[in-house]
């Protein structure tokens, strides 16, 4: 036995205690892991080297291991490995390793994201091909978390469930001016326009979801009403109604955090609102998994909201609601994956077995980490003054009239 593989034996037998694990070392001897007379999960690491990898920089080596071939998890089950793994070392803590510790100390430097870096970050994730997220997405492809009403509704009923709620929280009149701070496939920025009669801008730095944005604004007619644009959100000029963000503040980065919020504030009418919704920490600051940096989101953070909220306050803004979703995107997520894995077949034609591996953990990774909450969503409604929202949630209903909230609020302050 190696002095790798005895390093590797000696974590799992100690950290494996819920649920089971098998793995054939390199060598064929097979080992098993945690709770007697439950199915394990099999695994095989094929080489040495790898066995080294693991013990020293689990975040980056295991994914990179998969990814590569060298580590076979049978039927494909990396969500079961993964499982495995949060149950018994994320959740535990048992993962501090030195790298680990570096890149948190380095997080500033990994994060610094000017207005080049950026555009070349959103470049690696969104511009692989739109048919490939045309084969997991919903009709409208929105990529960001869904909001599930109820549990059995369909991912195209949560996903317009989501902008029917952000529409809301806007409170949008027919004419306003809405600036959206990154695009997507523009299926937000288009609703905006043609269900509540906003003029949008919406800006962007991938060049293909501003194609097919762009695409399908002009065939609803709406080109006019609703703009899309190649535009770093630093560059952005003029004034708004209203600002919406949804799924980018991610990719800001905490040496950014305050420019952001500035230009926020900056663009925002006195009498303004604005939403941003982002993925965030519920467990105070981090630092981004390495695997998850170098393959699928370099430059990105997920925040804690105790680094988001001083830069709100410094930039003069008022945070006038906050909404925390919980468990929305592992379903969304669980929803993405099974469509990503039933249209396997599609996607092999055009993409090698690394890219599909990498993205089964991918998905597989996310969703685990909604499902054991280390990740949430955070909804903010900001605003430059208190009053310029109902003092209520009572406008989300269906049945709000705005005229007996006005009158509420000339009440209160009469």
């Amino acid at each position: 036995m190696t002095i790798w593989k005895s390093m590797l034996h000696n974590k799992l037998s100690s950290a494996v205690t819920i649920g089971a694990l098998e793995v054939t070392y390199p060598d064929g001897t097979l080992k098993h892991y945690g709770e007697a007379g439950v199915n394990p999960v099999k695994v095989h690491l094929k080489n040495n080297k790898w066995a080294r990898r693991i013990v020293l920089d689990p975040h980056l080596a295991l994914g990179e291991a998969y990814m590569d071939g060298n580590l076979e998890v049978e039927n494909d089950d990396i969500f079961g490995l993964l499982d495995i793994i949060w149950k018994n070392l994320l959740s535990k803590k048992k993962n501090f390793t030195i790298p680990g510790f570096a890149r948190r100390i380095a997080r500033r430097i990994a994060q610094f994201n000017p207005a080049g870096r950026s555009q070349k970050n959103a470049a690696h994730h969104y511009d692989v091909g739109n048919d490939l997220y045309r084969l997991f997405l919903d009709e409208d492809l929105q990529y960001s978390c869904a909001y599930f009403e109820q549990p059995d509704i369909s991912l195209e009923d949560a996903q317009k469930a989501k902008k029917d709620l952000i529409t809301k929280k806007l409170l949008i009149k027919p004419n306003h001016s809405v600036l959206e701070i990154g695009s997507g496939w523009g299926g937000l920025g288009i609703s905006l326009a043609e269900t509540a009669g906003a003029e949008v801008t919406s800006v962007t730095l991938s060049e293909e979801q501003l194609r097919v944005a762009r695409m399908r604004a002009s065939a609803k007619g709406l080109s006019e009403q609703a703009q899309f644009q190649l535009q770093d959100y630093r560059a952005t000029r003029g004034s708004y109604d209203r600002i919406v963000s949804v799924g980018m503040f991610e990719h800001v980065g905490v040496p950014h955090f305050q420019t952001y919020f500035d230009q926020v504030a900056h663009l925002l009418n006195e009498d303004g609102v604005a939403l941003i919704h982002t993925i965030g920490r519920p467990n105070g600051p981090g630092a981004t998994d390495a695997w998850t940096a170098k393959h699928i989101f370099p430059g990105g953070y997920i925040p804690a909201l105790s680094e988001i909220m001083p830069a709100i306050e410094r930039a003069g803004l008022v945070l006038t609601d906050l909404e925390v979703w919980r468990l929305h995107y592992a379903e969304t997520l669980r929803e993405w994956r099974r469509r990503f894995k039933a249209n396997a077949e599609k996607i092999t034609r055009k993409y090698d077995a690394r890219f599909i591996r990498m993205w089964d953990f991918y998905l597989s990774a996310s969703e685990l980490s909604f499902r054991y909450g280390e990740h949430v969503v955070f909804q903010m409604q900001l605003a430059k003054h208190q009053d310029v929202v109902p003092l209520t949630r009572c406008y989300l209903d269906t049945n709000y009239t705005e005229q007996k909230t006005h009158d509420h609020i000339e009440s209160i302050y009469a």
